[in-house]
């Protein structure tokens, strides 16, 4: 498919905002399945499907329990079935649904990488067994089927450790343990969940990804971003829930360069094309450990467009049609924070439309569940701290303004 054969753009996933304003402003007709169907998603669709219908007074549900690929693919299919589509764009939220990627291709073709491809670096076993061979820095990881199995991969690995279900979105349900004990009470919470577990060894330092173009047989590493994880003060309330990201990552020494050029190497290794993200540990002695790949658009998208001037969806297409890397500055001059509001309380949310800062914007007079998520807030600044300082004043404000509900 040539890139002047592209004029209408399918987006799925559960976080589709920016990636839709991207798409609109890089001159596509826009059309979208999603989870949330916020009203800034609206203002850009010709035509969208959301499994939450916000409706004043009426609950927006609980994403953990509400979220489904098979309601987003049938949405899909509907959009489809009214309006004419040429290629499809995938966000987060169908990394780990093989059979619905599948399914999507009888839609249009997907502008990314191939079903194969993203189960190739989605499957853990295969993954790190891949990135041994590489002998590329990574926790050590496993997968267990029970409590048992777990307890004897702690003695190989050893405490603490991360437990996570095999398939997720977002750092939802993982959890840390620094026992026996601890763990046991882990797979306990998680035993209602009936998926096979990833037992991985806990890496102190911070939580970083890379933001990587590809062309297929060559990439080029955007912006290594900081990622907020778990920020309590903003609603978050689960200690490894992603809440947000700062483009770029603020840190001295080698950390920076080595972190562009792994996330570039298994990108490149793994034959990645278009936008793909890489999420990282960057130990306390500056080595950076490879978590996981996310082989579509990532959150961190609105931040890099801000910091490096560029529409990542132009760049998207151009390197899966044309095989062009985009051009960046050699440095930042600024930096642009993301920070995810979570509802403190079961909240009526007012009319968030009057701040130029938000994002995700939810219908006036909806209830927002507790602990679930309420807007985006997107601030800019010189530096990392004011950055993410206005990113903070505009939750407070915005917190101070919900009205709570029993």
């Amino acid at each position: 498919m040539s890139e002047s054969e592209i004029r209408n753009l399918l987006l799925i996933g559960m976080d589709i905002t920016p990636l839709a304003r991207s798409s609109k402003m890089a001159g596509y007709k826009v059309y979208t399945a999603d989870y949330f169907g916020d009203q800034d998603l609206r203002s850009v669709s010709e035509d969208l499907y959301s499994i939450i219908e916000q409706r004043k007074g009426s609950s927006c549900g609980r994403l953990s329990i509400d979220f489904n690929v098979k309601t987003l693919l049938r949405g899909a299919k509907e959009i489809s079935s009214r309006n004419p589509i040429d290629a499809i764009l995938i966000s987060s939220g169908l990394d780990d649904s093989y059979e619905v990627l599948c399914e999507l291709l009888k839609i249009a073709p997907i502008l990314g990488n191939s079903p194969e491809a993203i189960q190739k670096v989605r499957d853990k076993e295969k993954f790190t067994y891949e990135l041994k061979r590489l002998r590329v820095p990574f926790p050590e990881t496993t997968i267990v089927d029970n409590f048992s199995e777990a307890s004897r991969a702690s003695k190989e690995i050893g405490y603490p450790m991360m437990i996570k279900p095999l398939r997720s979105f977002g750092g939802a349900r993982i959890r840390k343990a620094e026992s026996l004990k601890e763990l046991e009470e882990a797979f306990k919470k998680l035993s209602h969940h009936r998926r096979r577990t990833v037992i991985q060894k806990y890496i102190s330092g911070t939580a970083a990804s890379v933001s990587v173009v590809s062309s297929g047989n060559d990439s080029i590493a955007l912006t290594v971003n900081e990622q907020l994880i778990g920020l309590d003060l903003f609603g978050q309330g689960k200690p490894f829930r992603y809440s947000g990201n700062i483009v770029p990552l603020s840190a001295s020494g080698n950390a920076i360069p080595a972190c562009k050029r792994l996330a570039e190497r298994i990108v490149t290794h793994f034959e990645l094309i278009g936008s793909n993200g890489v999420d990282l540990v960057i130990s306390r002695d500056d080595i950076p450990y490879v978590v996981e790949v996310n082989p579509r658009f990532q959150g961190t998208l609105e931040c890099v467009e801000n910091v490096l001037g560029i529409n990542m969806v132009e760049a998207h297409v151009k390197a899966c049609t044309n095989g062009l890397l985009p051009r960046i500055p050699s440095t930042i001059p600024k930096f642009c924070t993301r920070l995810i509001l979570f509802a403190l309380h079961r909240s009526v949310v007012p009319d968030l439309s009057r701040y130029a800062e938000v994002r995700d914007i939810p219908l006036p007079g909806v209830i927002i569940e507790k602990g679930e998520p309420v807007c985006s807030i997107i601030a800019v600044g010189k530096d990392r701290d004011s950055s993410l300082a206005k990113a903070r004043n505009v939750a407070e404000r915005i917190t101070s303004s919900l009205e709570l509900i029993q």
